[in-house]
């Protein structure tokens, strides 16, 4: 029998075909997902990430990953959430730096079939997106604020807040909440101002870092010594504080409350740098906004509102009337690991 040279050549065409067939096939199950974080150094969306690449893993997912500069890059979200989609992506999973400025992106994004979710920040409005999972941030600023006023044992209050940045809504949410777990004037939760009761005698923006941290409160102390407690919008903010206040000799005069509940600043809390934290869970987030992604790639089913994901008080000591878990349960939980 002879085998003509262009029936091989059809054959081996149909299998090239099939084969490429197949591929495309492979590349379309699996889920294309987007996360686009505030920053790449914040160990809070260090720790986001690796929840959502875990999770992407697990259920055959590819995850693309991406951030803005820093804290209030919007142009930077921008950019990522173009490319990802341009790569095929079909959900993005995003912590927004501007709350406003993102909702074109947004939009733009829906209207090619991609499902939007928002994780640990809202966007404004919060309809924008098609979900949110996050903390319930106000909760965690009344938290501290309730353990503040307990800690500090019936003494008038001189309070110094090292916030994130104006017009943020958590950097807002997290203060408010804060003034009203402390029983003083604040603004509700849906506000993207700052209250500033008489009580407050100096507000610094820290955008969450350390070192700013640090020069909000030198700068604070200069402006009123005799500041005793200091919100902080997270924990290397907290801890740029209170080297501030060490330098000063004023570190055991002060208590410092703050949020997040990562494991170092769960070691800070247990060695006294910080009085109490508001813990929440940022690999649960991701972990849920990628399962979300996978279920809409595979049943075009989209999430709707607002999901909970968490939040538990961390002290290293308990105060009367004020629930609490102790440092080691926090160790146990830091970032959502339990």
């Amino acid at each position: 029998m002879t085998i003509r040279a262009s029936t091989f050549a059809t054959s081996a065409c149909a299998l090239s075909v099939l084969a490429l067939a197949a591929s495309l096939a492979h590349a379309q199950a699996q889920p294309v997902i987007g996360l686009i974080t505030k920053t790449d150094s914040n160990p809070f969306f260090v720790k986001m990430k690796e929840g959502a690449d875990a999770e992407a893993k697990k259920l055959g997912a590819k995850l693309l990953t991406a951030s803005g500069k820093t804290d209030g890059d919007n142009a930077g979200q921008v950019t990522a959430m173009e490319n990802m989609i341009a790569a095929g992506a079909k959900t993005i999973l995003l912590t927004p730096n501007d709350a406003k400025a993102i909702i074109p992106a947004v939009k733009r994004a829906q209207a090619q079939g991609v499902m939007v979710i928002a994780l640990d920040s809202p966007t404004d409005p919060v309809s924008a997106v098609d979900g949110l999972f996050a903390t319930d941030n106000f909760k965690a600023g009344v938290l501290i604020g309730q353990y503040a006023k307990a800690a500090l044992g019936g003494k008038a209050p001189v309070i110094a807040t090292l916030d994130l940045f104006p017009g943020h809504p958590v950097g807002a949410q997290r203060h408010n909440g804060f003034l009203q777990g402390y029983g003083l004037k604040s603004l509700d939760a849906k506000s993207n101002d700052l209250a500033k009761p008489a009580e407050v005698v100096c507000m610094a923006d820290s955008f969450g870092d350390a070192a700013k941290g640090q020069t909000g409160m030198e700068n604070c102390l200069q402006k009123n010594p005799g500041i005793n407690v200091v919100y902080t919008i997270n924990e290397p903010a907290a801890a740029g504080a209170f080297k501030a206040l060490k330098a000063a000799g004023k570190e055991k005069d002060v208590v410092i409350v703050s949020v997040d509940g990562g494991c170092a600043g769960i070691k800070d809390v247990g060695a006294g740098v910080i009085a109490a934290t508001s813990q929440q869970y940022p690999l649960r987030m991701a972990a849920m906004g990628v399962a979300a992604g996978v279920e809409y790639a595979r049943t075009g089913k989209k999430v709707s509102g607002y999901t909970d994901t968490g939040v538990a008080l961390i002290a290293a000591k308990p105060v009367s009337g004020v629930e609490s878990k102790d440092v080691k349960t926090g160790m146990d939980l830091c970032w959502g690991n339990k």
